[in-house]
């Protein structure tokens, strides 16, 4: 009958030498002779084969053995047998209570024993409880039963061949997770963010590498296992260095070649290591990334040896695939999105008016896909006798045409001011201008809106005038022990420019501690959203804000309304400084002792200022970590700014690159990335990123308490 080991006084056969160990030797030495199955030296030969064949394979192998469907396994099965390990002996469904009822579990087993015949389940999804984790996991396997029969042929037991694929199952899903992650990238940057994340994650690798050609030689960013990164540093561009054109480098080889490389155990990177986390490695695979317009390569590798098998070497293949059509749109938007944006920013003021008791800050955000310049525009300049001129508007458009409009009424607006500064004089003269612009382009679809105003910070007054431009907001504060205020200022609307506008002004009170916000409709225009909410939500952030610092007001304004916009964004701030700050800047030149004197000009300058010592050692390690990541990020020279005021010390660092071109030795003397943003975000009150007409600058702002 089926479901008895057949006993026979046969010489045992031999246990191979090499199983006589771990869980072999709990099969040879478990005291079978008080079980059903009787000694082990008696079973049937054709059963101590395939006992011997169990024991002797790498594979995870499982026999249940008699009516009770008894187990023993190898090493390989001991891990899936879980916490229940050592469980020699003992019938399967005790071992695997918990699961043993779930389809295509117990009954396979006993399906295959009762009938005979062989099943094989190609996808089983079954709870472990691992070793050392204490946590059960949903891993996934292969299963195959087959009948044991003893030398009669009668069905004594069930072999069972399980392979776990959860790693595999895993890797095909997050696949596609970088696929959906690269969808969403824009540049290179974005690209090297997703790519290393996922061949970091997704191989568990202790070092990966994105790199692509640079004409003439190439840029090649890394991340290690272990490295502290948080989610400010990814604000951040990733951290690119430099290699030949004919580096021994395997990513630049399998570039070049276009073949991909596979070293399963040596130091495939010892002719080209930078550092000790390259001279660790021992396995390394290296795929080319190959488009019509860009070269590139992809690389992974673990400080131990590693075999590749063939589904990671096919897995690595599509993912470089997918990193290598993600790299080739990036290169052609940033293409068109450098040209589009160096003509948008050329026409944007370099440089704000610096005044004693006039804060001025602005900031600008291209739309949603940044791949066009936009109309959007800013600008503060002083007057002949003294006065402030502001304005902001916008062009409607997003090309290069929109852009080269607003550049001529930005500079006709000027000009204007210059000669007749009332607000509502200006307005009347773009108008003529645009309708002008209109009549010779052969379009009345031009569509501009405006607003203008002159600030008289002696008289404390303020006069706009406005041309289908949202109002202005109005933010007051008149001491700091008052709850601050904000309010949309009433300031006639008239038409846009070019359809006959005729102004109105208004003239406010300006006192100190006001601060003056303009904003284009990007930053409150929200879809599916009526206009009124976004006009509150902005008023209630800017009267919620912990200081009326204009770039502090900046950073607020452009998330002050929720979900993106596709519009550009333009903010103007200007703030009636309740009393005048004090100023102090340095260049910083791109070396390596720049952060240490940056340190001790700081430190002399605020104890000089006698800023309370708390906020000089916080300001001082917040702007030692900017000036650390410009001279990394930007490679370039550097300029620290800090103001003092009453209220708030603001500090400032601006780079004038895109992205590093540190020399290595420099980049060793430096620290590797610095501690991240993260650590300005714990020690500073706001802190933001603005981007300039070159390069970008990053800011923190710290309250100063009241005294006493």
């Amino acid at each position: 009958m089926p479901g008895t080991v057949g006993h026979v006084p046969a010489s045992p056969a031999p246990i191979p030498r090499a199983a006589s160990v771990g869980t072999a030797a709990l099969v040879l030495g478990h005291p079978w002779s008080g079980t059903p199955l009787g000694p082990i030296e008696r079973w049937d030969p054709a059963v101590r084969a395939v006992v011997d064949l169990v024991l002797a394979s790498p594979v995870p192998m499982a026999l249940t053995l008699g009516r009770e469907l008894r187990l023993l396994y190898n090493d390989g099965y001991a891990e899936l047998v879980g916490v229940a390990h050592p469980a020699i002996g003992r019938p399967a469904a005790e071992v695997f209570a918990g699961i043993w009822s779930l389809p295509g579990v117990g009954d396979l087993v006993e399906r295959t024993f009762q009938e005979g015949t062989s099943a094989l389940e190609k996808e089983s999804i079954l709870p472990i409880l691992r070793h050392g984790t204490g946590r059960v996991e949903q891993a996934v396997f292969i299963r195959g039963c087959s009948p044991v029969r003893d030398s009669g042929g009668k069905v004594v037991g069930v072999l069972t061949v399980a392979a776990e694929t959860t790693q595999v199952t895993e890797q095909l899903q997050s696949l596609s997770e970088l696929a959906a992650a690269l969808s969403g990238t824009l540049t290179l940057d974005d690209v090297a963010r997703v790519a290393l994340r996922y061949a970091l994650d997704s191989f568990d690798a202790d070092l990966v590498s994105f790199g692509v050609d640079d004409g003439g030689g190439w840029r090649i960013v890394r991340r290690i296992r272990g490295e502290l990164l948080d989610e400010a540093d990814e604000r951040l561009p990733p951290l690119w260095r430099r290699a030949p054109d004919d580096s021994p480098l395997p990513l630049v080889v399998t570039a070049r070649s276009g073949v991909p490389s596979f070293t399963t155990d040596g130091q495939p990177l010892a002719a080209a290591a930078v550092d000790r986390h390259d001279q660790k490695i021992r396995a390394l695979a290296a795929l080319p990334l190959r488009t019509p317009v860009l070269h590139g390569g992809l690389s992974v590798g673990y400080q131990r040896g590693h075999p590749w098998s063939a589904a990671e070497r096919a897995l690595l293949a599509a993912s470089a695939e997918l990193v290598a059509q993600a790299a080739e749109r990036a290169r052609r938007f940033e293409t068109q999105h450098g040209t589009a944006q160096l003509l948008q920013r050329s026409m944007l003021p370099e440089h704000l008016p610096d005044l004693p008791r006039l804060r001025i800050a602005a900031r600008y955000d291209p739309g949603v896909d940044g791949n066009a310049a936009g109309g959007d525009f800013y600008d503060a300049f002083v007057l002949p006798d003294g006065r402030l001129g502001v304005v902001l508007g916008d062009v409607a458009g997003h090309d290069v045409q929109a852009a080269a409009r607003m550049g001529q009424v930005r500079a006709a607006l000027r000009a204007l001011a210059l000669a007749d500064p009332r607000p509502d004089a200006v307005l009347a003269g773009l108008d003529r201008l645009v309708a002008s612009l209109g009549a010779e382009a052969g379009t009345y679809e031009l569509f501009v809106t405006v607003v203008f105003g002159v600030i008289d910070a002696g008289r404390e007054r303020l006069t706009l005038a406005s041309a289908g431009h949202p109002a202005p907001l109005l933010r007051r504060c008149p001491s700091p022990d008052d709850e601050p205020t904000a309010e949309y200022l009433d300031v006639p609307t008239g038409a846009p420019l070019g359809l006959g506008c005729r102004p109105g002004t208004a003239t406010v009170r300006f006192s100190p501690g006001d601060t003056l916000l303009l904003f284009s409709d990007g930053v409150v225009e929200r879809r599916r959203q009526s206009l009124s909410v976004g006009l509150t939500g902005l008023a209630e952030a800017i009267a919620g804000a912990a200081s009326g610092d204009p770039r502090a007001l900046c950073a607020v304004a452009t998330a002050a309304v929720p979900d993106g916009t596709e519009d550009d964004v333009a903010v103007l701030a200007v703030e009636h400084a309740l009393m005048p700050s004090r100023s102090a800047s340095m260049e910083v030149p791109a070396e390596p002792t720049a952060p240490s004197r940056v340190r001790h000009w700081m430190t002399a300058q605020l104890s000089d200022w006698q800023v309370p010592e708390s906020i000089v050692g916080a300001a001082v390690l917040c702007t030692s970590e900017l000036t650390t990541n410009a001279l990394l990020h930007a490679g370039t020279a550097a300029r620290v700014e800090i103001d003092l005021s009453p209220e708030r010390l603001l500090v400032s660092v601006a780079d004038s690159g895109t992205r590093g071109s540190v020399t290595k030795a420099q980049t060793d003397t430096l620290s590797s990335r610095g501690r991240g943003l993260g650590l300005i975000e714990q020690l500073s009150d706001a802190w933001g990123t603005d981007p300039t007409v070159r390069g970008s600058t990053v800011w923190f702002e710290i309250l100063i308490p009241p005294a006493g």
